[in-house]
């Protein structure tokens, strides 16, 4: 018997909290995709000119390629807490839904800027090597992105677990 203050959990609650898991990795592969994609694009352009300076110009492929990891960390973390749909509560699928998709739009964004500033980057760097610092740091900073993102996703995904006690476990 279920007291009238209290509802019973619905188990398609745990649907946002998958959804939660598939927007995190896809949405950071998305971006570690097109951010490597975009920045091999002017590797390999630099390389017919300097085919000197190919190794000191893969560091913005590497960037993007973390955005990925950013996703998958999320996607494992909101995925253990998944173990239980008769005890997962709406409030607790919305908050990994949300944390997903913080992780997953911040990478996407983050692999957006350094597939653009990495392309140009290391075209730029053949021509004038003096670059090479100023392009660093702008990479730092976009890759900056997707690191707050991972850090919010992460608190909010964890505070999802503290709130018990939403509903009545669903016996159906």
């Amino acid at each position: 018997m279920v007291a009238s203050n209290q509802i019973l959990c619905d188990p398609a609650s745990s649907f946002f909290g998958y959804m939660g898991v598939m927007s995190a990795i896809v949405f950071a592969n998305l971006g570690a995709a097109y951010g490597t994609a975009k920045s091999g694009v002017g590797i390999m352009s630099m390389g017919v000119m300097r085919p000197d300076l190919i190794m000191k110009s893969i560091i913005p492929v590497v960037m993007a390629g973390v955005l990925g990891i950013y996703g998958l960390i999320t996607s494992v973390i909101i995925n253990e807490k998944l173990n239980s749909p008769k005890e997962y509560s709406a409030y607790t699928g919305y908050a990994h839904l949300g944390a997903g998709l913080t992780v997953g739009m911040s990478s996407l964004a983050a692999g957006l800027a350094i597939g653009i500033v990495g392309d140009a980057g290391v075209r730029a760097n053949a021509q004038q090597t003096k670059l090479f610092v100023g392009m660093i740091l702008i990479l730092i900073f976009a890759e900056a992105l997707g690191l707050y993102g991972l850090i919010i996703g992460l608190v909010v995904a964890s505070s999802a677990g503290s709130a018990t006690g939403l509903c009545v476990p669903y016996s159906g």
